[in-house]
């Protein structure tokens, strides 16, 4: 049984548990995909920010669904990968009376901060981690910037924690990262309960893997702040870069910014909006590297993953996940965080050494097969399922075992 609550603005999370349920049924097993949605909570008024806010911290409603799923479906494990708003954490406990296994992915960083970043004004912020009660979080706004939001929130996590259900309900973790693993564990979480397993990716089409040396840089994600976008159109500023190319796709509050910064460009930067998966593929085959400039921690990248599968390095912030997924010198280069000028200095270096870049790219396809390829990661889910049920995992284990 895999239960996710989706955000209002669909995302990675989503992406995840859409492909690990491929994965699961590729490979005979039996899946129940549960989800929710938080678009249910837009509701306006007092009254309905109340009855949002409390939904955070319990709902009967989200509790007896999932309850009466285990009655038909009788899962062996349970899969959790979000529950905030809508279904809310009332599920954990839901799933234990029932004795059903419960593996939860950790995404983010919601359990120990309420804006689930670490990043507040732009910089990293762990004012909130280790803390029972998240009171910073709430009185910084860091939530949607709004004080009830996050009082609902950090008001949910540490209900929950007086409740013992993270530490009673929740059978195992799974971390994205070492460097994920290690801030829960700061944060109290015991580390035998805690895992890693990378998110995976299903490998592009053949001829959509990078050949040649690339015509241009790549960005693909969200136009936000924290993910850095601001220090590559400064970089892209300087004479020197005129002539390098950089096509940007994604969506968010910078698009404005971005859209002008490429106007201004003389034709260096090009703004594609948001595009679907199928031509990100196609970007990645004909780009020189993927950029990844994010001032925040991550939990993981996705969009690193994609770029490895396509045999594409990586030009990354030194910081977070990122600095764990991008080898330097091997299968990328890493960079200061927010420091236009360092940007620039590497994207001149790569522009100007095609070989290394393809060297580079060829070392990159090679962790994606080893690490973020859907056989690796079903070897490693196998792992974690067997371990909840107190099993074994045996040579050659048949399919739909589990």
């Amino acid at each position: 049984l895999i239960i996710h609550n989706r955000y209002r603005i669909p995302g990675g999370e989503d992406r995840v548990v859409e492909a690990e349920a491929r994965l699961l049924r590729e490979r005979g097993h039996e899946v129940l995909v549960h989800t929710r949605s938080n678009v249910e909570l837009e509701s306006e008024g007092f009254v309905g920010r109340t009855a949002a806010a409390w939904t955070a911290v319990w709902s009967r409603a989200g509790a007896r669904e999932v309850l009466s799923l285990v009655r038909d479906f009788r899962p062996d494990v349970a899969h959790v990968h979000n529950v905030f708003h809508v279904i809310s954490p009332a599920v954990y406990r839901a799933l234990a009376r029932s004795g059903v296994p419960v593996v939860q992915t950790l995404h983010n960083y919601r359990l120990l901060c309420p804006g689930a970043l670490f990043l507040r004004d732009g910089s990293v912020c762990e004012a909130c981690l280790g803390r029972f009660f998240a009171w910073p979080g709430v009185v910084h706004r860091c939530y949607r910037g709004s004080l009830g939001a996050s009082l609902a929130v950090a008001g949910s996590v540490a209900a929950h924690r007086l409740l013992g259900t993270w530490d009673r309900a929740v059978t195992l973790y799974i971390a994205l990262t070492e460097f994920a693993r290690n801030k829960f564990i700061v944060a109290g979480f015991p580390p035998e309960r805690v895992v890693v397993k990378p998110n995976f990716v299903y490998p592009p089409a053949s001829e959509q893997v990078r050949s040649g040396p690339g015509d241009f840089f790549l960005y693909v994600g969200r136009l936000s702040p924290e993910k850095g976008v601001g220090t590559l159109l400064s970089a892209w500023r300087s004479r020197e870069l005129s002539r390098v190319p950089l096509v940007v796709c994604g969506d968010g509050p910078l698009a404005g910014e971005v859209r002008e910064a490429a106007a201004l460009s003389g034709g260096a930067i090009r703004y594609l909006g948001r595009v679907g998966p199928k031509e990100v593929a196609r970007l990645m085959g004909k780009a020189r590297a993927l950029l990844f400039p994010s001032l925040c921690y991550e939990t993981f990248s996705l969009v690193i993953a994609e770029a490895y599968a396509g045999g594409l390095p990586v030009l990354a912030s030194r910081l977070g996940a990122a600095a764990e997924l991008v080898e330097d010198g091997v299968t990328g280069v890493l960079l200061s965080p927010g420091e236009p000028e360092a940007w620039r200095q590497a994207v001149l270096w790569a522009w100007g050494e095609p070989s290394r870049l393809s060297a580079m790219g060829e070392r990159a396809r090679r962790v994606y097969e080893d690490r973020y390829s859907p056989e690796a990661n079903y070897r490693l889910l196998l792992q974690i399922y067997y371990r909840v049920l107190g099993k074994e995992v045996q040579k050659d284990v048949p399919a739909a075992a589990v």
